[in-house]
């Protein structure tokens, strides 16, 4: 247990790490520009607090009614990171524990018994035995390929909530670069409505304005990025957890399978006795 602690507690460490670096990344790049504007460069300024209030405020130039989403949009994919650093792991899906309590259980024909520890356990493959025996409980007269239908159709299920939970993150990276490209298309007109306008505009005079609309598409990839990093590693996550739910899955049914055979052999055995 405490392995596992250790374990979620280094991959929080290093999904925060990741996080960190790609913000000091962004904060390098938005002082650069500053410095290459014609701006004192980040060297030349001694520190205060004035210097993180111009980086918000360029920021914010690109539209508070755009810029509050994209950092909506960034607090909610740092708190699913949290969240799936702690809940994506193989204890939550497949443990020792549960596969030894259900081995034991099996063997010794005690389904009730296996029902109350999977009502206590909250694991992907305890839910998925729980439907199965549910079922063979309530239908004593079903086949075994009729139980088998079961349990694939519940461990098709928890799969796909699995693939769906993550799936947060990947709307979140694919959301946040059009809400920054939306902002950029609508600084562009206004750059432009304003340049027309006004003959005596020159392009100079325009760079600016588009400069600024362009805050946004960078904030979004910014927001994007992170998150299609992280998409990845979690995707990659589940996927070796389904692989071993699949695993876990094959091993229950092969001994509920050898109990269906031993009991149909008792039965036939008994039934030929008594003809006899």
């Amino acid at each position: 247990m405490r392995s596992d602690y250790k374990t979620v507690l280094t991959r929080l460490f290093s999904a925060r790490l990741v996080f960190g670096l790609a913000l000091f990344t962004v904060f390098f790049t938005q002082f650069a520009v500053l410095g290459q504007e014609g701006g004192p460069m980040p060297d030349e300024v001694p520190a205060e607090p004035g210097m993180a209030q111009n980086l918000l405020d360029q920021l914010m130039d690109g539209g508070p009614w755009l810029m509050i989403p994209l950092a909506a949009l960034s607090f909610l994919a740092v708190v699913l990171i949290i969240f799936y650093t702690f809940t994506i792991r193989q204890g939550s899906v497949v443990s020792d524990k549960f596969m030894n309590a259900a081995d034991a259980l099996i063997r010794k024909q005690d389904y009730l018994g296996l029902i109350a520890v999977c009502n206590r356990e909250n694991e992907c493959i305890a839910r998925i035995v729980y439907k199965t025996l549910d079922f063979a409980t309530k239908n004593p007269t079903a086949s075994f390929d009729e139980v088998r239908e079961v349990t694939e159709a519940e461990g098709t299920r928890q799969a796909s909530i699995l693939n769906n939970r993550i799936s947060y993150l990947n709307d979140i990276s694919r959301v946040a670069p059009m809400i920054g490209l939306f902002g950029t298309v609508i600084g562009m007109i206004s750059a432009f409505k304003g340049m027309g306008e006004d003959p005596g505009v020159s392009h100079m005079k325009l760079a600016p304005g588009v400069a600024q609309a362009l805050v946004t598409t960078a904030t979004g990839l910014v927001v994007s990025i992170p998150c299609v990093i992280f998409y990845s590693i979690f995707r990659g996550k589940v996927q070796k957890l389904i692989a071993e739910l699949e695993a876990a899955m094959t091993h229950i049914m092969a001994l509920l399978a050898a109990q269906y055979k031993r009991a149909n052999y008792r039965a036939s055995a008994r039934q030929q006795s008594n003809n006899d």
